[in-house]
């Protein structure tokens, strides 16, 4: 089943503002930050949360394609590029899982050399202007998901960036702290030192309550567009974005052991802007994916859209004695 995205063909932004709520009971566990614990903060007078951070659901976002099983992507997914990372001939990682996606260091240091290929394929020199149209088509040949969330290719050129199309995170309002805590039980000398791990050892834990807890999603349909990639790419990039977003929705909410939330049954999945614009389900998104992964599929490098690399174990740097110089990763991709 095709699905009819002519109402998104005049708007720059797709947000979904969707209710959430505890599976079970009402207290639910934030995401917490070193030296910080629970993200809290005022808006005017009400007591906010953050629950999940816009780099953790962006994660949880590109996890949507992947079966952990058979490291793999999903079957409704297969064809859509990206870099598989083998090691003595055994599956290490990929571009879908690691943190900076096709700047991996585990691609960076392969013994395909991709960034090479990479290079010259952006046609990328020093004291010229970057070609952007043929950097998304670079990108889009070996990893589409740098489209959706963000690339920073600082290894090869500083001015290879693209900003995360999709981006999400979750807030609760009018929060309440919930104090509990426990005790770790040792039967057989509750008396023993703690440190070794022996010994009763009591803990607090800290949850919270709230009226509110919505899942924002922002996709940018502007920036998309600006790739400059054919009609049939823009629009399998939409439906990747709205795959991933209803497949988190549908069944990826159990952010931690204590928070697992679930979309309020009222609620219809229609988008905040443009009004009116429905989420598909996914039967329907899974159908579309497949053909547009099709109709896309000359775009795309390797065989069946997947290219391989070879981790070496040690980056040329390191093999050289040279100091790592690099700059800092940039926030867009994580």
């Amino acid at each position: 089943m095709s699905i009819d995205l002519t109402a998104l063909n005049n708007t720059r932004r797709l947000l979904f503002d969707v209710p959430l709520q505890p599976l079970q009971g009402t207290r639910f566990q934030p995401t917490g930050f070193p030296d910080l614990g629970a993200a809290t903060y005022q808006a005017g007078e009400t007591d906010c949360l953050l629950v999940e951070s816009a780099q953790s659901m962006a994660n949880r976002l590109e996890l949507q394609i992947w079966d952990e099983g058979k490291q793999e992507l999903k079957e409704s997914c297969k064809g859509i590029s990206y870099v598989r990372v083998m090691k003595d001939e055994a599956f290490l990682t990929a571009s879908v899982l690691e943190p900076h996606r096709i700047n991996s260091g585990y691609i960076k240091n392969s013994k395909e050399d991709l960034h090479a290929v990479l290079t010259k394929d952006m046609d990328v020199h020093d004291k010229l202007p970057v070609d952007r149209k043929l950097m998304a088509a670079t990108l889009m040949k070996f990893d589409a998901g740098c489209m959706l969330h963000g690339a920073f290719l600082e290894s090869i050129d500083g001015r290879l960036r693209v900003a995360r199309a999709l981006s999400a995170f979750i807030e609760a309002r009018n929060v309440q702290v919930a104090q509990s805590g426990g005790v770790k039980t040792d039967r057989v000398d509750p008396q023993g030192d703690p440190k070794p791990d022996f010994g009763m050892v009591p803990y607090p834990r800290t949850e919270f309550t709230a009226t509110e807890i919505t899942a924002f999603f922002n996709l940018d349909l502007e920036q998309i567009r600006g790739y400059g990639l054919p009609e049939e790419a823009t629009e399998l990039l939409i439906l990747l974005a709205l795959y991933k977003v209803r497949s988190l929705l549908d069944g990826g909410l159990r952010l931690r052991t204590a928070c697992d939330l679930c979309v309020k049954p009222d609620y219809a999945f229609t988008s905040r802007a443009p009004v009116g614009f429905t989420l598909p389900g996914m039967k329907d998104l899974e159908d579309a994916l497949k053909a547009a992964v099709a109709n896309c599929s000359k775009m795309f490098g390797g065989e069946n859209g997947v290219t391989t690399v070879t981790f070496t174990g040690l980056s040329k740097r390191a093999k050289k004695g040279e100091k790592n110089t690099e700059a800092a990763p940039s926030p867009e991709s994580n």
